[in-house]
């Protein structure tokens, strides 16, 4: 019987972890896991990316509490820090961090210091660009994507830096990218990656998912390029792969995760061939020797009679995943601690990644690890604000145990 760090269950024919369906096999949310290229994380519990709003502007540099945000839930086998702007182009919405240029740089070279005085605490930067989700007030131009499409029904959320007063803008109508326009926009995927692993975090997250840059080049609805960009899945693929292949080449594969979400809309983006090309997307940072895939499953709370999540990600998919990627896979979608289980039980998934929980429960992992309750976050103060809703949840002992002399509890 395999120990719970043993390597999943595989498939001899194929060498590939085996699918759903399968043997089930014993691997423990609490043991390690070693991602493709050697990065080992602690456990197999994943803090999602999340976007908190808390940043410094002008100047998009991280909140200063945002160092002690990140290291208080350093228990995570691996962190993946909030989307961050690859530039200010990329950006779609107020008070949200980037990483392009030497304050930001050193800005994040503290979050990561704190992260990282907790023993084998990893950190990967989400780098993120909105593409056609944003307007000139926010990303300082109009906006850029793979096709003069607009989306009318998302709103960005701004705050107005003359009266410090809160909108939502509709997203302005973007302009497509060109030739040159597209390898800047690697260019500056590649130098965001450079500057995260400057910085001294672990790695970096390629933010493909959830209606922004790359998963509008994937998408039929967004992208109406006649080039070699679009038309086909495979065309409509090739700019992801172009980005992660940069991205690893800047960096090394084995400091490098791509995040995508085949059941998301967001945007009015709904595809049916995105299955299709995420399965190319996935074979490209496969051939790019990427640590990890991270899938998003659905954007919705409806789950089937044996609680797998609703959408276009069924055991089909799943198994097509598998054959198309043979790094490690992380699930996300609104997982409890059973639910987690099972999926790796499954053999399909190597680690799974818990967003909100993680909001009220710095001490998650533990919380999990011993059936300790779960506190429910104030959603108030998911977005914007202080430290009130961000920094002041307590772990669990704190709340148990009376406070000593010496400031322990």
């Amino acid at each position: 019987m395999p120990s719970p760090s043993s390597p999943p269950n595989l498939d001899p024919a194929a060498g590939r972890p085996a699918g759903p369906g399968t043997t089930r096999i014993e691997r423990s949310l609490f043991g390690e896991l070693t991602l493709r290229g050697g990065v080992t994380l602690a456990n197999r519990i994943v803090m999602a990316p999340m976007t908190r709003s808390r940043a410094t502007e002008p100047g998009d540099l991280p909140s200063e509490a945002a160092a002690e945000y990140y290291a208080q839930r350093a228990g995570a086998g691996l962190i993946v820090s909030e989307g961050t702007v690859i530039s200010r182009q990329g950006k779609g919405y107020s008070l949200t961090p980037g990483i392009y240029d030497d304050a930001q740089l050193a800005a994040w070279r503290g979050i990561a210091d704190a992260v990282h005085r907790r023993p084998g605490a990893r950190i990967f930067l989400q780098l993120w660009h909105v593409g056609r989700i944003s307007h000139e007030l926010i990303a300082g131009e109009q906006p850029v994507g793979p096709s003069p499409v607009g989306s009318p029904t998302a709103r960005l959320w701004y705050l107005d830096p003359a009266t410090g007063l809160p909108s939502l803008l509709p997203a302005a109508v973007p302009r497509e990218l060109g030739a040159r326009d597209i390898d800047q926009v690697l260019g500056d995927y590649a130098s965001a990656a450079r500057r995260a692993v400057q910085a001294g975090l672990d790695g970096v997250e390629v933010h493909g998912a959830n209606g922004y840059l790359l998963d509008q080049f994937m998408r039929s609805t967004t992208n109406r390029r006649t080039d070699t960009y679009g038309g086909s899945p495979a065309a409509r693929a090739r700019f992801a792969g172009e980005v992660v292949a940069a991205v690893a080449a800047e960096i090394g594969p084995s400091r490098v995760g791509l995040r995508v979400s085949p059941d998301v809309d967001y945007g009015d983006t709904d595809d049916p061939e995105i299955c299709a090309t995420t399965l190319l997307v996935a074979q490209a940072a496969d051939r790019a020797g990427i640590a990890y895939l991270h899938l998003v499953e659905s954007n919705n709370a409806n789950y089937l009679a044996d609680g797998r999540a609703a959408g276009v990600v069924d055991d089909a998919f799943r198994e097509a995943l598998r054959d198309s990627f043979g790094g490690s896979i992380v699930a996300a979608s609104d997982y409890d601690l059973t639910r987690a289980q099972d999926a790796l039980a499954s053999g399909w998934v190597d680690a799974v990644a818990f967003g909100r929980p993680f909001i009220g429960n710095p001490d998650l992992v533990d919380r999990l690890r011993h059936g300790w309750p779960l506190v429910e976050s104030d959603r108030d103060t998911w977005y914007g604000g202080d430290r009130r809703g961000y920094t002041d949840y307590p772990v669990y002992r704190a709340q148990q145990l009376p406070a000593t002399g010496d400031g322990g509890g």
